[in-house]
């Protein structure tokens, strides 16, 4: 049997979508085996580069702030998001989430990608469809 472990977000990594983590439940921390639970801040004018999590689901609680999420094959759909919105990102969908807000945006991120950064794909090749 394995132990039960309580984190606290200390330490950041930057993640190859652009965006600095807060270092929570992963492989890595935990010895998780299925899943990784972090937390992101998004400043003013934060951005991330259009990205896809292969053959991994993502779930998101928006704590405080607001932002964008472009999402689709050519991210065609746009989502604004807020304090209290739980997202779904199914698993292989490009998405490019940003904060064109004054505040910063805080939210809770799960996915079943225990390493956290293993499944992401980076698609440069749709950055230009979402307007600066």
């Amino acid at each position: 049997m394995t132990d039960c472990k309580k984190l606290r977000p200390g330490g950041t990594y930057d993640g190859k979508q652009g965006f600095s983590y807060f270092e929570g439940i992963a492989k890595e921390t935990a010895g998780a085996q299925g899943i990784c639970m972090h937390l992101l801040t998004v400043p003013p004018g934060g951005r991330a580069k259009a990205h896809k999590h292969a053959t991994h689901e993502t779930a998101i609680y928006v704590i405080s702030g607001r932002a964008k999420m472009y999402w689709g094959e050519r991210l065609e759909h746009c989502m604004e998001t807020g304090p209290g919105d739980m997202i779904y990102i199914p698993a292989d969908v490009p998405h490019l989430p940003l904060n064109d807000g004054d505040e910063p945006a805080v939210a809770v991120i799960a996915r079943t990608d225990p390493h956290e950064q293993e499944s992401v794909v980076l698609l440069p090749e749709l950055e230009a469809l979402v307007p600066a």
